[in-house]
């Protein structure tokens, strides 16, 4: 190693954690040699750094941690095994005296009691009882009816996931084709807008010039005194009335003109005259009367 590490003595807290820190750096310098030492290797040099020693330290902790663990483990595995000697020597101590030893049996019978042995093992039982072997058959039964029920149920959700991926490919298909069209149709359709555009612009004139003549129409009607009680009817009437006293000014017209074919008399045609204007008054009475009972007041 290049070092150690030198703390300055300034207090006694700084004392102790300088004797702390070395007695870190010792144990990671007698766990380095002991795992190099192991090996048949020479412990490496190493910047001995507050880092490195503690990032060390920390290792050394966990594996002689570990070590321990795997001792007692190996211990009791040490242990165990010295007891099944000793009760495999004591089994065959018996075996041998009642005659049985594995050497006295005849072949196929050993090899009867291998596979028993295997199946036990198999099974995972103790003994080779026969209600041991119905129990772990039926164990093994049990289990082989849960796994295909689980392989079953398995398989149909394979299978609706299945299905469910081949619509959704088929979903995306269709959306990729819809998006494609509706690129193709993207163009056409500013197209179209813009044509509306113009057409709405027009339109808004039209708008324009229409509600301006609405009201040149109405500030008309409102002058002649026009009220939607004036209908197709009633218009229909006055005009039947105007067309009937057409009629009855021209016969008084025609009465009036052949006065003139007449020869003159003073008189008489004074007196004719008065009777013709007082009937064509009486007639532009009676249509200025059925004038006003149609205009509503």
């Amino acid at each position: 190693m290049n070092g150690e590490v030198d703390y300055p003595l300034e207090s006694p807290d700084s004392s102790s954690t300088a004797a702390f820190d070395a007695a870190r750096i010792a144990q990671v310098k007698a766990w380095l040699a002991s795992q190099f030492h192991e090996a048949g290797k020479h412990v490496p040099d190493f910047d001995c750094t507050p880092h490195t020693i503690s990032y060390l330290h920390n290792i050394a902790t966990l594996s002689q941690a570990q070590t321990e663990s795997a001792t007692i483990v190996l211990n009791d595995f040490h242990q165990k095994s010295a007891e099944y000697l000793a009760q495999a020597a004591r089994m065959r101590e018996i075996l041998e005296k009642v005659g049985l030893v594995k050497e006295s049996l005849p072949s196929n019978l050993v090899s009867s009691a291998r596979i028993l042995a295997s199946v036990a093992n198999l099974l995972d039982i103790r003994d080779t009882e026969l209600s041991s072997f119905l129990v772990a058959a039926t164990d093994l039964s049990q289990r082989k009816a849960d796994v295909e029920e689980k392989r079953a149920q398995a398989k149909q959700e394979s299978k609706q996931l299945l299905d469910f991926t081949r619509k959704a490919i088929t979903r995306l298909s269709f959306l990729k084709r819809t998006i494609v069209q509706l690129e193709n149709d993207i163009a056409p359709s500013e197209a179209e807008m813009e044509h509306w555009k113009l057409n709405m612009a027009i339109l808004v004139k039209k708008e324009t010039q229409y509600l301006q003549e609405y009201s040149n129409y109405k500030k008309v009607l409102d002058r002649l005194a026009y009220s939607p009680e004036i209908r197709h009817g009633v218009l229909v009437e006055m005009a039947d009335h105007r067309k009937e006293m057409e009629k009855k000014t021209r016969q008084i017209h025609d009465s009036l003109r052949s006065f003139h074919d007449l020869p003159p008399d003073n008189a008489l045609a004074a007196l004719a005259i008065e009777e013709k204007k007082q009937q064509f008054a009486a007639a532009e009475k009676y249509l200025e009367d059925v004038l006003q009972s149609a205009i509503p007041e």
